[in-house]
């Protein structure tokens, strides 16, 4: 299959060098970043996306995917796919599904979960939305890039469902961290913490996964120093969009609002940016009882 990749960072570039491993003919365009092994490099993203029978997009925000769609879709064959990975807004997820239909191509956005590892090993969770035929066409490539793919209902479906996931993952988090600092309070060893929640009602991806206590459970970022796996401003920008898509569906979300402020707080007063999202247990660490 012949493939646009637009967005060759700590994601995209992975995703892309496994698409051309697999013998896909892969084009790709980035303003900085470098081109993966196997990806031939385009001058500009519609020259990237100019012939392709999917296009794939991972950008930072919404605003930048709405600015590449505008370039690439004119330049995009008929009844090709612009699949975006990013995760956005669901209002410009669903306003570059409309302007792909109008131009006879389909669409999908299908943000992923797992991480930069995933994206290297091939192991991402896809979550799209979207037509059918868009998914039907574009599951081959999922299937490389991924371990799964859901097919979540229509046009912005799939940033409905990151946003949902990525709301939980934050909550869960911030309390895992309270947790273990809490317990470190009162004198509990945090191996033996582990052992119990692991294994008890307390289970969470955050504890048996992705344990914020460095030493305990597996190899997470906490054993290195927290250098990010899924960064501290992103986690905050995911809790900022579950709170848009709060504040538009008139749902009250009062744990994700709250996990949205520490998050802003660590990332813009402390010492969160940079650092993976679970360094919120050193800060509850060095924190007393407000």
């Amino acid at each position: 299959m012949k493939i646009g990749f637009i967005g060759l960072g700590n994601m995209g570039g992975p995703m892309a060098a496994n698409l051309a491993k697999a013998g896909h003919a892969v084009t790709g365009f980035d303003l900085t970043a470098p081109m993966p092994e196997g990806v031939t490099p385009a001058t500009s993203a519609a020259e990237a996306a100019r012939g392709g029978d999917v296009v794939i997009t991972m950008l930072p925000n919404g605003q930048i995917l709405r600015a590449v769609a505008a370039e690439v879709i004119p330049a995009m064959t008929p009844d090709a796919v612009l699949c975006d990975c990013s995760t956005v807004d669901v209002e410009s997820a669903r306003a570059v599904a409309a302007l792909a239909a109008q131009a006879g191509l389909g669409a999908l956005d299908a943000p992923v979960s797992g991480g930069v590892g995933g994206a290297a090993a091939g192991t991402l969770t896809f979550m799209a939305g979207g037509s059918d035929e868009a998914f039907a066409k574009v599951q081959p490539l999922f299937a490389v890039m991924g371990q799964k793919a859901v097919h979540c209902g229509t046009a912005g479906a799939g940033q409905a469902a990151k946003i949902c996931n990525n709301m939980i993952l934050g909550v869960t988090m911030v309390a895992t961290c309270e947790a273990f600092a809490l317990a470190d309070k009162l004198g509990l060893d945090r191996q033996k913490m582990f052992d119990v929640v692991s294994t008890s009602s307390g289970y969470s991806w955050t504890m048996n996964a992705y344990c914020p206590a460095p030493g305990v459970g597996p190899k997470s970022p906490a054993d290195n120093d927290y250098r990010p796996g899924f960064a501290a401003e992103l986690m905050l920008k995911d809790l900022r969009l579950s709170q848009q898509a709060a504040e538009a569906a008139d749902a009250d979300t009062p744990m994700g609002r709250l996990a949205a402020e520490l998050y802003e707080t660590f990332v813009e007063d402390e010492d969160g940016r940079g650092r993976d999202f679970s360094a919120m247990l050193p800060r509850f660490e060095k924190r007393n009882r407000a």
